[in-house]
């Protein structure tokens, strides 16, 4: 099932939505219906067919946005739970094409955790990934801690996934254009600054420097961050702070990305002269965006042989050590 190149494909943002969650949405997540509704829903026959179609091998899945980033502190863990077991239950009747990513009820953060750990420990999947924000509130403050500490203990990544921005944001920064414009809040603008900016303001937390293994992904090209990683880091360090690493140093040290959704040979350049090849992994971003385009790109990538494979399969089967 390999491309024509024989190089396999790994994937690893690639949704699905599970009732279990989603009946437990309000407002406009639990509304969105649509062919691309259709294909969150299904992980068997239409997901599988369409995987070989592109010549997808494999699929790292995980719950799509807002996954458990919207329950409360109560509900939240047990709906989680429920959720991450059916997730279990889809990879071990394709364990040669699915693994998985934990969702994690963040409301909660030390039940959180050790939700993190048992999916690790006893379903088998390879990390986590959350949402956006956690009921408007972004995910770097102390009181979410135990979820990196546990994350760095049992040597896994949290990936970093968009959410919708902030009410407040949407009705400053979007609501003029959404009527003709709905995309502009998520992908078209608003998802990227907003997991831009919670990625920035997990460096200047200092939970690395807590926690100095803990590694995180960025989807979509890393959300424009290696674009602007050089002012970035220029503008931060302009003032004294007590942090032991630039900005920089600590962005390449403890974020790998993704080229979800964003199949751009500038972009890749970028982000390979920003980052080195050996943090980057292919991913399409299904069913949000469709798989062939994605494999039609990684065909053509003008990269050596080597660096290929590492795009492609070698860094993720490293990182998550599959």
């Amino acid at each position: 099932m390999a491309t024509s190149t024989g190089i396999e494909i790994i994937a690893l943002e690639e949704h699905y939505w599970d009732p279990i969650m989603t009946d437990h949405y309000v407002g406009r997540d639990a509304s969105r219906r649509g062919p691309v509704q259709d294909r969150l829903y299904d992980v068997e026959a239409l997901r599988l067919k369409e995987m070989d179609d592109a010549g997808i091998d494999i699929q790292v899945l995980s719950h799509g946005a807002p996954s458990a980033q919207k329950f409360d502190a109560q509900s939240g863990p047990e709906i989680t739970k429920q959720a991450n077991d059916k997730l279990y239950e889809t990879v071990q009747k394709h364990p040669d094409r699915y693994f998985g990513f934990a969702a994690l009820a963040t409301a909660h953060p030390e039940s959180a955790a050790d939700e993190l750990e048992r999916c690790v420990k006893d379903l088998g999947f390879k990390g986590a990934m959350i949402h956006g924000l956690t009921n408007g509130e972004f995910n770097d403050s102390k009181k979410y801690w135990p979820i990196y500490a546990r994350a760095e203990a049992l040597d896994v990544p949290i990936y970093l996934h968009p959410g919708y921005p902030h009410e407040d944001v949407v009705k400053a920064y979007y609501q003029d254009y959404l009527e003709d414009f709905p995309a502009l809040a998520g992908p078209g603008w608003g998802y990227t600054v907003e997991t831009a900016t919670q990625a920035i303001r997990m460096i200047l937390s200092g939970v690395f420097d807590e926690y100095p293994k803990l590694q995180m992904i960025l989807g979509h090209m890393g959300e424009s961050l290696p674009f602007l990683l050089w002012r970035v880091n220029q503008a931060l360090s302009r003032v004294e702070n007590t942090q032991t690493r630039s900005f920089r140093e600590i962005f390449e040290a403890h974020f790998h990305v993704t080229t979800s959704g964003n199949f751009s040979n500038p972009a890749l350049l970028c982000t390979v002269q920003e980052m080195g090849i050996d943090r980057i992994m292919f991913s399409v971003d299904y069913p949000f965006v469709e798989n062939q385009p994605g494999r039609d790109w990684a065909e053509q990538l003008n990269l050596s042989l080597e660096d290929r494979r590492k795009l492609l399969n070698g860094n993720v089967r490293k990182l998550l050590r599959l």
